[in-house]
């Protein structure tokens, strides 16, 4: 299945879920230094949220600084050459806070990599999505 169209339907099974709630200062806030405005989308942070459960069950085990260079992107800088930036960390953040509310996640420390991972009920949950 192609991944803009699992990501929607996860992001729907998420919007039923009582512990993904978008909080109110997600509106004004940018995603990263390289974005002029705040998301638009009325369920952007739902989009989010399975965008980030599927980077984490393909990878396996992912921190928020991994994930914050994921989203990332090129920051315009005038007239100078644009520069990769990373993303804000602080959606990133609460969505897998959220998600281990859920129980989704779990934080674990694999060898030298300390960051989260999905759990039995998080895999069932996506590789459920048809």
């Amino acid at each position: 299945m192609p991944a803009d169209v699992y990501n929607k339907k996860l992001a729907d099974i998420l919007k039923a879920m009582d512990e993904f709630k978008q909080p109110e200062w997600s509106y004004f806030v940018k995603t990263g230094l390289n974005r002029q405005r705040p998301p638009q989308e009325a369920d952007f942070w739902h989009k989010r949220a399975a965008s980030i459960l599927r980077q984490i069950y393909i990878r396996k085990v992912v921190g928020v600084s991994r994930l914050r260079t994921r989203y990332g992107g090129l920051y315009n800088r005038g007239m100078k050459p644009e520069r990769f930036r990373k993303s804000s960390g602080k959606i990133i953040r609460v969505i897998l806070q959220q998600a281990e509310k859920a129980g989704l996640l779990q934080k674990v420390l694999e060898g030298k990599r300390f960051g989260r991972s999905l759990t039995e009920k998080g895999k069932d949950l996506l590789e459920g999505v048809k």
